[in-house]
């Protein structure tokens, strides 16, 4: 597990604990003032996700009662909350929670997702504060069971680590074909590595570019790369480079999509951590640190690792840690 001091945490690891030990309201109904019929109050929790540092990684709300919520409400709450991903805890009996693990849909702006990575590790995280400390949360998402584990170091904050699905390679794209989705030049990718499509649940087709001064030169037109993935096996490119900024990291990356820039794509992570062993860029079992949303001010350390066996790749697992910054309700 990685180390590392927690003395630029927003409160003490006193005060973290007491405040994250609270109880979390349930949805409650209450009559309108305009007495017109009855208010609904959803409770929800915002979570930074993949830092040890408040304002920093990938923002998450995680609404903790969606029992009333339907569908269509759901999205539009995703839209309301305008970050890369909005998740929905549906709390069921516990029986039922201990056989097929907790109930979580998770929502971008426009839709539903099978599996995310910053989603599952910040709402486990909820769920654990919500629960009491446990060793593991399963989540139920839609993708299937996802198991997280958790473990405390030398602070409050625990470190999360998700089991994802093991990894299916996909197509090896054509540089070319990248360069005019994207706009870059032939002499911007890395020619020692592929470009190849892993998934782990969700598709993402990693781009090794040669040099940090690439990446930061990225200006994406999002109907180009649209195009290009409507007829490619890959739902989103992850750009990576071996140059990083932090001499701890073993890539450097960015995730640009139809929201804007994701700060922390855990996802992407796993699919990156598949590629990395495939192509030799991490060993099989060895855990690296992939850096990501130094560019919008929201920089964020995840962690992965994943294990090789002959030919096959698997027991991916991604990790990091998360805080909570906020909570409160919306009224419906």
């Amino acid at each position: 597990m990685p180390g590392g001091s927690h003395n630029n945490c927003l409160r003490s690891t006193a005060e973290y604990l007491r405040f994250n030990t609270m109880s979390i309201k349930k949805s409650t109904r209450t009559a309108s003032p305009e007495g017109d019929g009855t208010q609904r109050r959803i409770p929800y929790l915002l979570l930074d996700v993949f830092t040890r540092r408040p304002l920093e990684g990938n923002q998450l709300a995680v609404f903790t009662d969606a029992r009333e919520l339907s569908d269509a409400e759901m999205q539009a709450l995703a839209r309301e909350t305008n970050l890369s991903e909005t998740t929905f805890f549906i709390p069921q009996p516990s029986d039922i929670e201990q056989k097929q693990g907790v109930n979580v849909r998770i929502f971008t702006t426009t839709e539903e997702l099978p599996f995310a990575g910053h989603p599952t590790l910040g709402t486990a995280t909820a769920v654990r504060s919500m629960r009491g400390a446990t060793d593991e949360v399963v989540l139920d998402l839609r993708v299937g069971k996802i198991p997280v584990t958790f473990k405390v170091g030398d602070g409050a904050l625990p470190f999360g680590e998700m089991r994802q699905r093991d990894p299916v390679a996909g197509t090896v794209h054509k540089c070319e074909e990248i360069a005019r989705a994207t706009g870059l030049k032939i002499e911007d990718f890395d020619p020692q590595l592929p470009i190849q499509t892993f998934s782990t649940g969700l598709s993402f087709a990693i781009v090794p570019l040669r040099s940090l001064a690439v990446m930061r030169s990225l200006r994406l037109t999002w109907s180009n790369v649209a195009e290009y993935l409507s007829r490619a096996d890959a739902k989103f490119l992850y750009f990576v480079t071996r140059e990083t900024v932090s001499p701890d990291a073993r890539l450097n990356a960015r995730m640009i999509f139809y929201n804007g820039e994701d700060p922390a794509t855990g996802s992407a992570a796993g699919c990156a951590a598949a590629w990395m062993v495939q192509h030799g860029v991490a060993q099989s079992n060895e855990q690296v640190m992939i850096e990501q949303g130094l560019e919008i001010k929201r920089p964020s350390e995840i962690y992965v690792r994943a294990s090789r066996r002959g030919d096959k790749i698997d027991n991916v697992l991604v990790g990091g840690y998360s805080l909570e910054v906020a909570r409160g309700e919306v009224i419906l």
